[in-house]
């Protein structure tokens, strides 16, 4: 079988992001229906400790890919040939990482008590399964195909959520709703095999070879250390929660943190597809590089601002879908929703400086965050709990966001004045946008007030000019195709 892939063009790039936008958007919607459910039907206490099981876990699944899935997708992205070889590689790699970090949540779990170590083990299966299920979607990344990986993520979480309201109409309890994940992702690792299989042609065997071996372990090292640093400041704060201010704090926190979490699949999907064009055009393209970079940040910029500015606006409206329970958890999320600016345009700067071999860079940067936001963590969750965890987001990913801008303008000179007129216009559509949800924010429910939000956003940012009819058009396209 003869696999026929396409240099990775702009209009390329567009088509992939459309799949997996959309293919991201109703994962996520999903998703966020079960958490919603989950937080009615759980309450902040058993929430928090859901969460925790899955945040301690997420930690230790880093130490299983150690990085491998980005090299993965870089190096297919170079050379297609090697795509066999390479993942053959990485699943020799793997299989032991998987029993060592299965064995230490293991471990690990022995010190808490009886439902929080059931979740912990039922959490740790979905663990290993998932580990092996990213290796094969990374190297279709290479490939410029997201379209599987796109309804896979979709039949997951649909999986889960079908689980998920069987378990709450018998109310059979937290350890059941945990029990969706672990079965969800076996049989997602059955999907993406048989692509592997009969699809792509990859093999399946496992490969010891020292020198590939030493090879990749080299060039993934960097990435790994970078993977293991940003999954602890990404879940670390949940862990360190449970054990300085309990599960009700976990519970509470979970609700500004998934909100800001399911967000940001606007981002990873750009990044799935962009990732290996600015890799390839670091090698081929330099003023090609620089073209696509501005885009990315303009298109980050256009994106995160109404999200952050309405939800802002709403926050109270927006706990309230959530029940009563969680009031506390308005200040955090106000909080946390400064920093999804932060973030939306760190992601495509983060994914320059890997694509173009400074990943080490990348690893000091998350290293310096990462110290700052654990320190943090320790000062100010005793202090004021639920809302020092919000801080300590919001400051850490502006000091990322510092760190890699100053990086990104030594790699390539991209040019100011390509992406602030656009983060001026952006701002105030989104200001403008405020200022209409403010003054009807008593007269009409939620649901209208983000139509209205929506539409007066576009048209503001129409009429200052943040986005032209050409931008319209491809993306139009890309979805018609």
């Amino acid at each position: 079988m003869t696999l026929n892939y396409m240099t990775p063009k702009v209009t390329n790039i567009a088509k992939n992001t459309s799949y997996f936008t959309l293919a991201l958007i109703i994962q996520k919607v999903i998703s966020f229906t079960y958490f919603t459910l989950y937080a009615r039907y759980l309450g902040p206490e058993d929430l928090g400790k859901y969460y925790f099981a899955i945040s301690l876990t997420m930690i230790f699944a880093i130490l299983i890919d150690l990085g491998l899935a980005n090299v993965l997708t870089r190096e297919v992205a170079r050379g297609e040939k090697e795509a066999k070889s390479l993942f053959s590689t990485v699943l020799g790699l793997k299989l032991p990482l998987a029993l060592l970090a299965w064995l230490a949540v293991f471990f690990v779990a022995q010190n808490n008590q009886g439902l929080v170590k059931q979740l912990i083990y039922l959490a740790s299966i979905s663990m290993v399964l998932d580990s092996f299920s990213i290796s094969l979607y990374a190297c279709y990344r290479g490939f410029h195909n997201l379209k599987y990986e796109s309804l896979a993520s979709v039949g997951v979480q649909t999986l889960v959520l079908l689980m998920s309201l069987i378990v709450i109409k018998l109310d059979l309890g937290v350890a059941w709703l945990m029990v969706g994940l672990p079965l969800a992702s076996f049989f997602n690792l059955l999907y993406v095999l048989a692509l592997a299989k009969f699809k792509f042609r990859l093999s399946l065997k496992p490969s010891w070879r020292k020198t590939e071996i030493k090879t990749m372990v080299t060039l993934a090292w960097p990435f790994g250390l970078y993977a293991v640093l940003q999954r602890l400041y990404t879940y670390i704060d949940s862990v360190l929660l449970y054990r300085l201010a309990g599960d009700w704090a976990v519970g509470i926190y979970q609700v500004p943190f998934k909100i800001i979490n399911a967000l940001q699949f606007l981002p990873m999907a750009f990044i799935a597809s962009l990732y290996p064009a600015l890799s390839l055009y670091w090698r081929q393209n330099k003023d090609q590089l620089m073209v696509t970079f501005e885009r990315a940040l303009n298109y980050s910029t256009i994106i995160s601002l109404p999200i952050t500015v309405g939800i802002i606006t709403l926050a109270d409206r927006v706990i309230v879908l959530f029940s009563k329970g969680y009031a506390s958890a308005v200040w955090p999320l106000q909080i946390i929703m400064v920093a999804l600016f932060f973030i939306f345009v760190h992601f495509p700067m983060g994914s320059l400086i890997n694509a173009c071999d400074r990943q080490k860079t990348n690893t000091r940067n998350m290293a310096i965050t990462l110290f700052v936001s654990v320190l943090l963590n320790f000062i100010l969750i005793p202090a004021i709990g639920v809302v020092g965890a919000a801080i300590t987001v919001l400051v850490s990913n502006i000091l990322l966001f510092s760190l890699s801008l100053q990086v990104s303008r030594q790699i390539i000179a991209w040019r100011w004045h390509k992406v602030l007129p656009t983060l001026g216009k952006a701002l105030c559509a989104s200001l403008i946008m405020a200022g209409v949800i403010l003054a009807l924010k008593h007269h009409l429910n939620f649901f209208t007030l983000v139509a209205i939000g929506a539409v007066v956003y576009a048209l503001g940012l129409y009429g200052l000019g943040g986005v032209k009819k050409e931008d319209l058009g491809s993306i139009i396209t890309s979805f018609r195709r």
